[in-house]
């Protein structure tokens, strides 16, 4: 079975192709940075980037009439239980909606693979998107009537990574309690229980601070924050952007900060040393959701390559269960999967739909 993936970010778009689970080809093509200057507004991208992704597929010899599915990475979309669906009608209307996933460029995945499969006459699949709702009803309430909480993570990577873990403990994900730790650009950490997401912290929303967002928040400094004559969208911008580590030390790379670190940068150590503390604070608050019943805590993302933090949070954490470590981020792999799994007849596709 041959499966194209697709996977578009802010910058660039990543496509491969696989050979049921063989990567035969993979490439990140860089979009013209005054193109998406231009268009800022990510539906407006839609052209340049399915040209320039169809071009690279064509430079790499790969045919579509070859292909046997599709499977992009979803945007932001209404809450859906975790699996691979069907690419619909009604996903795309919510990936482009401004209101669910139109503020991201993910959603133009969907429709290429949508296009894709309409023109070859094969399934367009998406997986475990942002919205991926497992929480226990028990984790939505908050401390204030009207808020609750919502289930909004690295959910494609969380679950590809845990049934590697999985692989790695020779046991079904469906059987184990995990705490996952995704550790890149944003962060998570999750309480997989039994196959399923019961608890959450991601750094958009609570939790540990990150590269560019800010994680929790003293209540009280917020509010005098929003008052102090901040515009509404400057306030989301700078919380979603500009907070975190940047707003310490004006970079969201985790690389830089740790050569300013081995420079001698007191500040640039003792962020890192909050960044792992604050991460393995959450890790604990996910034990708690799985009664302390944890065979494994596994960490990944980008930041997962740096040792200083993987063995700081180690040092915090270790005495709780073992700690595995899988670098990097398995997006475009679990994408080829999601899709086999329906294709070789071991999980029913899901048809994308009501809100749960």
């Amino acid at each position: 079975m041959y499966i194209l993936t697709l996977n578009l970010g802010s910058t660039s778009s990543k496509v491969a192709v696989y050979e049921d689970d063989y990567e035969m080809f993979s490439e990140t093509v860089r979009h013209d940075p005054e193109l998406l200057a231009k268009a800022k507004n990510p539906a407006d991208q839609l052209d340049f980037r399915r040209e320039n992704i169809l071009e690279a597929l064509e430079y790499a010899g790969i045919k579509l009439e070859d292909i046997d599915a599709v499977c992009a990475r979803a945007g932001l979309l209404k809450p859906v239980e975790s699996g691979t669906y069907h690419i619909n009608d009604e996903a795309i209307k919510d990936a482009l909606d401004p209101e669910y996933g139109g503020r991201q460029p993910h959603g133009l995945g969907m429709v290429i693979a949508k296009e894709i499969a309409e023109k070859h006459f094969i399934p367009a699949y998406f997986c475990d998107p942002v919205s991926t709702d497992e929480l226990r009803d028990i984790a939505r309430i908050t401390g204030f009537k009207g808020m609750e909480r919502e289930s909004r993570f690295h959910a494609l990577n969380q679950k590809a990574v845990a049934r590697r873990c999985a692989e790695t403990l020779a046991t079904p994900y469906e059987e184990l309690n995990l705490i996952g730790v995704h550790l890149g650009g944003g962060t998570s950490v999750v309480a997989h229980e039994k196959g399923r997401c019961i608890e959450i912290h991601d750094c958009s929303e609570e939790g540990a601070f990150a590269m560019d967002r800010s994680g929790n928040l003293p209540t009280n400094q917020l509010i005098d924050y929003c008052f102090s004559g901040k515009d509404k969208k400057d306030v989301k911008f700078t919380f979603r952007r500009e907070a975190g580590i940047f707003s310490y030390l004006g970079t969201s790379s985790m690389a830089e900060v740790q050569e300013m670190a081995f420079a001698g940068n007191e500040e640039a150590s003792r962020l890192i040393d909050a960044f792992s503390y604050q991460h393995a604070k959450c890790i604990g608050e996910m034990a708690a959701a799985l009664c302390f019943d944890v065979d494994a805590i596994f960490i990944t993302g980008g930041i997962a390559y740096s040792e200083r933090i993987v063995n700081l949070i180690k040092h915090y954490v270790e005495k709780l269960a073992p700690v595995y470590v899988y670098p990097g981020e398995e997006e475009m792999r679990a994408l080829a999967e999601a899709a086999l799994r329906v294709l070789n007849d071991k999980t029913e596709v899901k048809e994308y739909g009501a809100v749960l």
